[in-house]
């Protein structure tokens, strides 16, 4: 047959393709410049220009002679240090982003002065009264004791999303902060005996120990009013630094029409997960808000830009107990 190809140069043809896709996903993985990517769109056009010209050719020798025929011909309407910079960027990844790619996420995008733990309770319906009634005594005990490390940024009762929830959000002055608190507590007798009412009211119950973002520092106690609403995301793996950067543009569109209370993404429990928080006098309001965000120039980029980040998300509508600092 004239266009059989031989076993040598079919093996070469998948060599090759493995090699330079391998070099072309890299570049989208690793998240890299507009200037890299275009760079990386260079290969991928290359990849297809030679795999075409391959499956014509019946020799590897031939093969070889094309691709060296390719190079010779950008070397003449490229610098030569340029160009082995561009093919080392893509091969061997970006100096730039493998510095990046070697802290913690956590260094890179958390403010760094907190640790906070966002507590969520279901309770059993029957039992919601009593509940109220014995967190409302020992919360604000355990936030005012100057022995321990915490304060309460608020207690919240959903009232639309997942009912017979409540959310606590505490703030500790970082990890030793937690690790006293809770040291502090397991010696309290007062507290023990709070622990015992408790969990005879409780369904189930979680905890995330999260980090706020270096951009949306948590409220402090005020008395807002209105309701709250908690947005919970759980993000693709790997993809919160992106997240990071495209809410950090987003945050500025939205917070000229509604008040921001935190933003916070988790360290330890169900991990990937990013919440943000909001206040709204009630939910005309957050309807008008969320319709106004859409005039401001750059927050339909951010919704087009995060969707794709997320694999789950979830919205409750909180409203404060009269003990939460933010109310």
């Amino acid at each position: 047959m004239k266009n059989a190809v031989s076993p040598q140069l079919a093996l070469q043809m998948i060599d090759i393709r493995s090699t330079i896709y391998k070099a072309y996903a890299r570049c989208i993985v690793k998240r890299t410049s507009a200037m890299i990517l275009q760079k990386s769109s260079v290969f991928k056009n290359f990849f297809n220009l030679t795999l075409a010209t391959l499956a014509k050719n019946k020799s590897a020798h031939g093969s070889i002679r094309l691709l060296s025929s390719i190079s010779e011909n950008k070397s003449e309407t490229d610098n030569k240090d340029k160009k082995s910079s561009i093919f080392q960027e893509i091969l061997y990844g970006n100096p730039q982003i493998k510095e990046e790619d070697s802290q913690a996420h956590s260094k890179l995008i958390a403010r760094g002065k907190y640790v906070h733990e966002i507590q969520k309770h279901k309770i059993k319906p029957d039992c919601v009264e009593d509940y109220i009634k014995l967190i409302s005594e020992h919360y604000p005990r355990i936030a005012n004791n100057p022995k321990n490390s915490v304060h309460l940024c608020g207690s919240w009762q959903t009232e639309i999303g997942d009912l017979d929830s409540f959310f606590h959000i505490w703030e500790y002055q970082g990890y030793t902060g937690y690790h006293e608190t809770l040291n502090q507590l397991k010696n309290d007798q007062y507290y023990q005996n709070f622990v015992k009412k408790l969990r005879p009211m409780l369904q189930n119950r979680k905890s995330q120990i999260c980090l706020e973002f270096a951009f949306w520092a948590t409220s402090p106690p005020a008395a807002l009013g209105g309701i709250y609403e908690l947005r919970s995301y759980r993000l693709k793996p790997g993809r919160l630094l992106e997240w990071e950067n495209h809410w950090k543009r987003g945050l500025e569109c939205r917070k000229q029409f509604c008040e921001p209370v935190g933003a916070w993404f988790c360290q330890l429990g169900e991990l990937n997960f990013v919440h943000h928080m909001w206040q709204y006098p009630d939910l005309e309001s957050r309807k008008i808000t969320r319709e106004q965000a859409w005039n401001v120039d750059g927050w339909a980029d951010t919704v087009f830009k995060t969707v794709r980040l997320v694999r789950k998300m979830e919205s409750n509508v909180l409203v404060p107990l009269p003990f939460s600092p933010l109310r």
